[in-house]
């Protein structure tokens, strides 16, 4: 009879079905559990899976699939909710699979970025490998560089890596940028040159644009229509740049920020010398940028007591300052602003503390104690927060409460940290690029692992966990020419030796 229903009597009124779905569109979860126990009508009414779909979609759940994909939104709601509280409850507990993303035969890790699990790290030999940690696969391909006929020696050091959702860029110590396309193969679509060393590379997050900053310029290049790169904007800029960031999200040519000492510039094609913020012998320590906004970090005069260490939010199309957070003796070593919830942000300092600000209020939400040295690397969501620490500790706190719910504990200084719902990476780089008792040579093995730097993949999400959570050790393939002596591989019962 659910098919057949016309009218739905509301008490002394008979409405139209769709007249009373659109009623109860305005009730939540508990609402239409109690008006499924008014009758037999109002059950099915409540019961409508338009109404638990909008429920489904409202709360961030399966909003790639349509109300046709499931045959019961209630039970998709439920159950989503149920694999939610299970992913926390493991976050909490650290109960998941964690993995190490090691490459034996390069040399000293150099960078690190990720984005949506993927992973693109650097090393001293010149190499630029990527992890897929959504699938589990750890063969690490390589992205060729470009050299010319006449480079058969030693490559350059990595400098800096970014990848985002169709791209990967690689600048390297003697100048040179290589892009690759990730759907397209491990060859690079485009390669360019500075004539000195790179100090800073930004990639969108979402577009084609990549910026570089080599001494006194800033370099922007983008694709046009074709898929043929050009030079979209030169900059000149009065100071050497210390950080750089691409505004996501900006229609037209892109929107570079770029904070040179103690100046922040705005650069735009139409607008290129756009200076944000400046005031002399004001050096700034760290940058973010969100769609709209840009945070960073000002370090002030030491002998003015009254006027701490501070971080600054501006209005991108405005160029205001909007408020002013922090008071801190320290400097603000690390700002994360893009990934934060709405309104939020959090930031590390040198004075080992973790801090939380509400940008409606101007002031700290929470603050946190735990590492021994200066924060390295933060990021945080609606309950929890990931901070890295030169000393090496990863720590994982939840916010409402203010307590620190787990943390590991590496050689090197964190100086990348990435997760969403299920996975968290972290970077441990060395700040030696030539350890104690390295060679001349590539595939050097006399060099202890522990000097090298590593990559740790967490995962937490039941699904992934069901034959993946066997230790790394016990997943290898066997097909490695050569290896430490005490890198056993320890074989289980389906393995083929």
């Amino acid at each position: 009879l659910q098919n057949e229903i016309n009218e739905v009597p509301f008490f002394d009124v008979q409405l139209p079905y769709e007249l009373a779905l659109k009623i109860f569109r305005y009730l939540g979860k508990a609402e239409l559990g109690r008006c499924a126990q008014v009758s037999r009508t109002w059950k099915v009414l409540a019961e409508d899976e338009v109404l638990w779909y909008r429920l489904c979609q409202e709360e961030g759940f399966l909003l790639d699939r349509s109300i046709s994909d499931h045959s019961c939104w209630k039970l998709a709601l439920k159950s989503c909710r149920a694999r939610e509280r299970t992913l926390k409850t493991n976050w909490k507990n650290r109960i998941g699979a964690v993995s190490q993303l090691r490459y034996e035969l390069g040399k000293v890790l150099c960078a690190v970025h990720s984005w949506d699990g993927v992973v693109i790290a650097g090393y001293t030999s010149g190499e630029v490998r990527l992890w897929d940690t959504r699938t589990w696969d750890y063969t690490a391909p390589i992205l060729e560089a470009v050299q010319a006929p006449g480079e058969a020696g030693a490559r350059p050091h990595v400098s800096f890596v970014r990848i985002n959702s169709s791209l990967a860029v690689a600048a390297y110590e003697d100048g040179t940028v290589s892009v690759w396309n990730l759907l397209l193969g491990r060859e690079p679509i485009h390669h360019y040159q500075h004539n000195q060393r790179i100090q800073a590379l930004a990639l969108g997050p979402g577009g084609a644009a990549v910026a570089t900053a080599s001494g006194f310029e800033v370099k922007v290049e983008t694709p046009d229509d074709r898929g043929f790169w050009q030079t979209t904007g030169t900059f000149e800029i009065q100071k050497l740049v210390n950080f750089l960031n691409l505004v996501p999200d900006v229609p037209g040519s892109p929107v570079t920020v770029a904070a040179a000492e103690d100046i922040v510039y705005l650069l735009k094609a139409e607008d290129p010398g756009r200076v944000l913020h400046s005031v002399y012998g004001q050096p700034v320590t760290c940058l973010d940028v969100s769609a709209h906004e840009a945070a960073f970090g000002v370090k002030t005069f030491g002998w003015l007591l009254n006027e701490p260490n501070q971080i600054l939010l501006y209005n991108l199309e405005t160029n205001q300052c909007l408020t002013k957070v922090g008071n801190s003796i320290g400097d603000f070593t690390c700002v994360n602003l893009h990934a934060s919830p709405p309104h939020m942000l959090v930031a590390g300092n040198k004075d080992r503390r973790v801090r939380v600000f509400d940008l409606r209020r101007s002031e700290a939400v929470c603050s946190l104690y735990g590492h021994q040295l200066g924060v390295s690397a933060v990021q945080m969501d609606d309950w929890k927060i990931v901070s890295g620490g030169e000393e090496g500790l990863v720590c994982v706190w939840d916010q409402r409460m203010g307590t620190k719910l787990w943390e590991m504990h590496a050689r090197h200084p964190v100086r990348h940290v990435w997760f969403n719902s299920h996975s968290l990476i972290t970077a441990n780089i060395p700040e030696e690029k030539n350890p104690r008792g390295s060679s001349i040579t590539d595939d050097d093995l006399t060099v202890h692992r522990k000097y090298r730097g590593i990559i740790y993949s967490y995962e937490f999400s039941v699904e992934q966990q069901g034959g993946d959570s066997v230790l790394p050790i016990c997943r290898s393939s066997y097909d490695e020419l050569t290896g430490y002596s005490y890198n056993i591989g320890l074989a289980v019962p389906y393995d083929s030796i």
